[in-house]
């Protein structure tokens, strides 16, 4: 198992119409590759029979999480499952090709790369999961300009050694090309075929995109100042700090050469204000920069659970 060429692994979740299909297809990709491989499926807490349907299938690896723990987490728990020198991810509904598996690690070695993220550019989904997506598109483009045009999609292959020390959660799964590339890994993306889904329902609402615009301002905090908070935290509290001081000094020259009744003014008030908050926002930075560095002193636990590793062979 530690000399296999490719892993795939799909996480799962109420898709008991889509995977039987779906696994065919992924085992006649790799047995064209022709090398070792293993198709790792991730049943993600779901209520219906897909669980059963998965162990009626072999050769296939089954992790099983005791509930529904999300994507993200059930992508990270099939990767720390998995064996193989390359990492191949992608959806369990059936909407990403197996077929571009081959091409996508085609281009990883001839480019030199340690990640290809898949480019739905011609899309087979409702026109709000469309405009939805641009939408965090632009927002994350801002943000952490991770040169990918759709991170979002879960087809891509990956060295297993990106993973080592890596960690997935909240929606994390949409940003690892960023992630990876804060970390020095090199990035590239190839157009791959999209389908539309022919069994089941998209798992896609608004709260996961708000969930996930959140985790994209917690990739642009890691990536600017994960390492060294104290410089955003401090710097905010050194600028309140002078704002208030030359407040102050307004403030002092309109009472003593001025003349003018200050009680009429807030300006004492926002100088005081500034000033403590100026304070307490530095010693909040010299608290996270403590942190911060425990953190990368220390192993981070896993959000999540499993309950079963099933290996039919």
């Amino acid at each position: 198992m530690d000399n296999l060429y490719l892993s795939v692994i799909v996480p799962v979740y109420n898709e008991e119409g889509a995977v039987a299909v779906l696994y065919q297809e992924i085992l006649n990709v790799c047995q064209k590759i022709d090398k070792p491989f293993e198709i790792i499926f991730v049943n993600d807490g779901s209520s219906d029979k897909t669980l059963d349907v998965l162990k009626s299938l072999s050769p296939i690896k089954i992790v099983n999480l005791r509930a529904n723990f999300g994507q993200t987490a059930a992508m990270d728990a099939g990767i720390k499952a998995a064996s193989g020198f390359y990492l191949a991810t992608l959806d369990g509904d059936g909407q990403n090709d197996p077929a571009e598996i081959s091409k996508l690690i085609e281009k990883l070695e001839m480019d030199d790369l340690d990640v290809v993220s898949g480019w739905r550019k011609n899309r087979k989904d409702t026109f709000m999961k469309k405009f939805s997506s641009k939408c965090a598109a632009f927002i994350r483009k801002r943000l952490i300009n991770d040169g990918i045009h759709d991170s979002g999609c879960s087809l891509k292959v990956y060295k297993s050694e990106c993973f080592k020390g890596v960690t997935l959660y909240g929606e994390m799964h949409r940003f690892i090309p960023a992630v990876l590339k804060i970390k020095g890994f090199k990035i590239g993306e190839m157009v791959v075929n999209h389908r539309p889904r022919k069994t089941g329902r998209t798992k896609y609402n608004w709260k996961r995109g708000i969930k996930g615009v959140l985790d994209m301002f917690s990739v642009w905090f890691w990536k600017k100042y994960a390492n060294r908070p104290l410089h955003l935290f401090g710097g905010m509290g050194v600028l309140l700090i002078l704002l208030s001081f030359f407040s102050g000094i307004l403030a002092v020259y309109q009472k003593i050469f001025s003349g003018q009744d200050l009680s009429d003014t807030a300006l004492t008030e926002l100088s005081m204000f500034g000033f403590f908050t100026g304070i307490m926002f530095f010693i909040f930075g010299l608290l996270a920069d403590i942190l911060s560095k425990n953190y990368y002193a220390t192993h981070k636990e896993e959000a999540y659970s499993v309950k079963e590793v099933i290996d039919n062979k």
